[in-house]
């Protein structure tokens, strides 16, 4: 076909989303991807030589796709509730503890937090804290897949001083001022820090509105295990966009797109030579700062990533120094070294161009909710997966000698896992076919050239408040640019970031609404 009525670069899951809801209107869609397979960062992959364990390279958990988009699409996806939110392993004057919040809280919980700061006061600030952000949460969710709303509309819908609180001051301040542990401090302040550089007192409130799209998840921001691994979510994906009459066109390397407003141009390169296509839209489903290269326009800025997102296989799950039980521990979201100090020198030191000696990091167990993911013989010998994802890793520290410094970073991560353990990792660790162990590590240079995001940013770029202050933009859906017939569908559009597919769907109805 010379002429589709959308084509769509990128074959990653806004793109699939994007595909899907069009083709099903009647419209047709090309989807090109320049890698052998359409996901994007959102795959599962076997990573270790010979060794069977599909594991989510990249992107690892699900929340902020909505229950809403998964209906439409008809996907065969299922997406399981971790028993355990997180744990936090504390050594205090000489004593080895755990700070465990199940799900859903409760009496174990409260004690748990007794245990660790001497009385409830903590815990009862964390229910009134997150009870607060769960109302606003019920808004805002609901509006995500809705035309933009003008921020005084929200803020009318909640308590005001909340939203002056989480959306006009730095959050900083609201979690020194309800929380006085400095543990508890730091298991709510990571939130606002995954793959954003920030303090939690920088002006921009970048970190505020990371802390947002983490918790505002069909209005619960309960992060759920992918059944099968993230590849699963976008093999359902693209079943879907196939099965709705989308065409997908991997090896497709975009090179040049061309718009006037009414019709458009993509020209790539695959296996057959280089080739154009017409079409009437083009939605771009890469980073900004890529789609400007495409365009021929010089690129403003590159974002940078900070993340260092370490993948392991296990032989078996080590033991902890406090006696909880592993499979526990680690079934939830397991924080090392993120206490609110600890994350702030974190910050403070790798601003200065230095890799933190006390790197903070999380970590936790896919296999422990969904063993699937690996071969029934590794199940019955006791291995288990496990993710690591390293904040405060910015893409300049790596920027000189990407291997060593990668190198020394997954070193000093791996050290701060070991001081809570009661044996140590190594002797944990499976072997691949080739002796070698069952360590990957990514840097944000890596990730920029193994999945093309530029500076490793895994938002492909800086967060934006979900709704819009201009008056101007209220009631578009957050996916124009400057020509009309481009649009934005990835992580790049206004409510984008994460494994949430909000970029593909609100591409599709700025289409679908004309």
């Amino acid at each position: 076909m010379d002429f589709y009525d959308v084509v769509i670069v990128g074959g990653g899951h806004n793109g699939l989303v994007a595909a899907t809801y069009l083709a099903q209107a009647g419209l047709s869609t090309l989807v090109l991807e320049q890698q052998p397979h359409t996901g994007g960062a959102a795959v599962s992959q076997q990573v270790f030589p010979g060794v069977d364990a599909r594991l989510s390279r990249y992107s690892y958990l699900v929340s902020l796709l909505p229950d809403k988009i998964v209906a439409d699409l008809g996907l065969a996806l299922q997406l399981r509730s971790r028993a355990v939110a997180s744990y936090t392993p504390v050594r205090r004057s000489g004593r080895d503890l755990g700070l465990m919040v199940e799900r859903p809280e409760g009496a174990a919980t409260r004690e748990s937090f007794a245990r660790l700061t001497g009385s409830d006061a903590e815990y009862d600030a964390w229910t009134a804290f997150y009870g607060a952000v769960g109302s606003l949460a019920s808004v805002i969710a609901p509006t995500l897949l809705e035309p933009l709303q003008s921020a005084e509309t929200l803020r009318s819908r909640v308590d005001p001083a909340l939203w002056d609180e989480l959306i006009e001051r730095p959050l900083g301040e609201s979690v020194e001022r309800r929380f006085a542990d400095d543990t508890v401090r730091g298991v709510v302040a990571t939130d606002a820090v995954i793959g954003t550089f920030a303090g939690l007192h920088d002006p921009s409130l970048i970190q505020n509105r990371c802390f947002l799209y983490h918790l505002i998840g069909n209005g619960t921001g309960e992060w759920r295990v992918p059944v099968g691994g993230m590849g699963a979510v976008t093999d359902a994906l693209a079943f879907a966009a196939r099965r709705a009459g989308a065409s997908l066109v991997t090896n497709a390397s975009v090179t040049s797109i061309e718009v006037d407003g009414v019709r458009g141009s993509v020209t790539w390169l695959g296996g057959d030579g280089e080739r154009s296509v017409d079409c009437s839209y083009v939605l771009s489903n890469v980073a900004p700062a890529t789609l400007d290269t495409l365009r021929g326009r010089e690129v403003a800025a590159k974002p940078e990533g900070s993340q260092l997102k370490i993948n392991l296989l296990l032989s078996r799950l080590p033991a902890l120094r406090s006696g909880d039980d592993p499979t526990r521990a680690f079934a939830g979201t397991f924080h090392i070294d993120e206490d609110y100090t600890q994350l702030e020198t974190a910050y403070r030191t790798a601003a200065a161009g230095t890799l933190p000696a006390v790197p903070p990091s999380e970590v936790y167990c896919h296999s422990l909710t969904d063993p699937s993911i690996l071969s029934p013989e590794l199940i019955a010998s006791g291995h288990h997966t496990l993710t690591v994802f390293g904040v405060h890793f910015p893409a300049r520290l790596f920027a000189s000698d990407n291997e060593s410094a990668r190198a020394e970073a997954t070193r000093r991560t791996l050290a701060g896992l070991d001081a809570y353990l009661a044996e140590p990792l190594a002797g944990c660790i499976a072997t691949d076919a080739d002796g070698n162990p069952c360590i990957e590590a990514k840097t944000p240079y890596d990730i920029e050239e193994s999945v093309g995001m530029p500076g490793g940013h895994i938002f492909h770029g800086d967060l934006q408040w979900p709704w819009s202050t201009d008056p101007t933009t209220v009631g578009r859906w957050g996916t124009e640019t400057d020509t009309a017939n481009l649009l934005i569908c990835g992580s790049g559009a206004r409510r984008g970031g994460a494994v949430s597919g909000l970029g593909g769907h609100n591409a599709a109805m700025t289409i679908l609404s004309r």
